[in-house]
């Protein structure tokens, strides 16, 4: 499907000579990070820059070329989310009427809607870990999740990620389509523009696959990382992709392709109030994260399967897109050095992540926040340490500081190079003024205890 050309471009200097320095830059730094492999796909609205770089899987030697598919984990919840909108868009489904109706398991939360579900604003937990989910029907997974005792916060008051929210946005496609969740991507979003579909468990896939891959800290060696999502699951993570691939479909966000009417890309990016994702992002719309930039505002999602890391970012004013691909978790430092990169070289500059605050006030350590928080079956433990100071511990894993700021936000202090680095909020109740609940990476968590 043809493009329009943009009316505002970003400066750019995409030269034949700036296409060989980020293909220089792209080969160093995944040679730096031990990527195997990784894709970069620039599209400025009037050309379009791919890059490839080293092997798809380090057992084999494979080579990662444009056609391979990566696994995207949680940048398929953009695609399950246009799902939902086109539904909507065609009159299938109200997003603001109670998903209870078309989904019995629902039915103990009835004030949840489909645009809670997108926008993480459901209060949903985010779900058991994979191989708990595998064991369960999806019925059952949900209404064992979907009940007023598991609910985070009321319904479209805040944010909380949570794949379980995707999970029902799969299942309520399901039921309005009458097609299982991969034909209805398959069949609405993928062709359409162009892809060729593969899913995780995918015994004939039609174009060449990407594995994940780990590092192994005692010898320094790649091994390969086992995809162990759920199939119920498959809504929240089970795409691969390639970077052009993931550009296309950010041309049709910025609303440059037909797949997506320009009412339902706008939809999309439109910021939801209750949507407060701290450190994930600025603020997040219905299936997409939104990145402010002086005036101009991003919209895309970051997506991690088991060792891989991918990214996408589109800007609607210039329809300039990024996407990134990369099959190890190193990845992940990759991209935000390519980010860097892009701006030096082409003069693109692309958000990674939520500006930091301007006012935080200065560092404190709230008096009230020790204690333990819940998540579904996750737990987090905040626990007061030397000198005034605090520590967070997941599920009793390693105690990390916390830096406390007069805005109750923080930053967790990485224990190996001990920088800090954005961690999240707590909050206080309007009507009590006590801390009653903990965001961790746009994850919130109820106090389960009296402090």
């Amino acid at each position: 499907m043809p493009y329009t050309v943009p009316t505002m471009p970003v400066p750019t200097r995409a030269t034949s000579r700036s296409h060989q320095e980020l293909q220089d830059r792209l080969d160093a730094l995944a040679r730096a990070h031990r990527v195997p492999g990784a894709q970069l796909t620039v599209d400025t609205g009037s050309e379009t820059l791919s890059l490839c770089t080293g092997t798809a899987d380090a057992a084999t030697g494979a080579p990662f070329t444009a056609d391979t598919a990566v696994p995207l984990g949680s940048l398929t919840k953009p695609y399950t989310a246009a799902l939902v909108l086109l539904l909507a868009d065609d009159g299938d489904l109200d997003l603001d009427e109670p998903v209870a109706d078309h989904l019995p398991e629902l039915r103990a939360v009835p004030e949840v809607t489909a645009r809670h579900l997108l926008s993480h604003t459901s209060g949903l937990p985010t779900g058991p870990d994979s191989d708990t989910a595998a064991a369960t029907r999806g019925a059952r997974y949900l209404a064992s999740l979907c009940t007023p005792n598991q609910l985070l916060f009321t319904p479209g008051t805040d944010f909380s990620y949570s794949n379980a929210g995707y999970v029902a946005a799969g299942r309520l496609v399901e039921a309005i389509t009458g097609m299982p969740w991969h034909e209805a991507v398959r069949s609405l979003i993928l062709e359409p523009l162009d892809t060729v579909p593969a899913f995780l468990g995918d015994t004939a896939a039609a174009r060449p696959l990407a594995a994940g891959h780990a590092v192994n800290t005692a010898t320094g060696r790649l091994r390969p990382a086992r995809q162990n999502l759920a199939p119920l699951e498959a809504p929240a993570g089970s795409l691969l992709a390639g970077a052009d691939d993931l550009c296309r479909f950010g041309a049709a966000l910025t609303g440059r392709r037909d797949v997506l009417p320009s009412a339902v890309a706008k939809e999309m990016r439109r910021g939801e109030s209750a949507a407060r994702p701290g450190a994930l992002a600025d603020g997040w719309g219905l299936g997409v994260a939104l990145y402010q930039q002086g005036e101009r505002q991003w919209c895309g999602h970051d997506g991690n399967a088991q060792g891989t890391s991918c990214h996408l970012r589109a800007e609607p004013e210039s329809g300039v897109v990024v996407a990134f691909t990369g099959n190890s978790g190193g990845a992940t430092a990759l991209w935000r050095d390519l980010t860097g990169e892009l701006a030096r070289i082409a003069g693109i500059r692309v958000p990674d992540a939520a500006a930091p605050p301007a006012h935080r006030g200065r560092p404190v350590a709230p008096a009230d926040c020790a204690g333990t928080y819940r998540n579904g079956d996750t737990q987090y433990r905040v626990a007061p340490g030397p000198d005034g100071t605090v520590a967070l511990s997941i599920d009793g894993d390693l105690h990390l500081p916390l830096v406390c700021y007069a805005d109750l936000s923080y930053d967790l202090v990485d224990p190996a190079t001990g920088r800090p680095e954005p961690g999240g909020r707590f909050h206080r109740d309007p009507a009590t003024g006590r801390i009653e609940r903990l965001q961790v990476s746009g994850r919130t968590a109820r106090r389960a205890d009296d402090g």
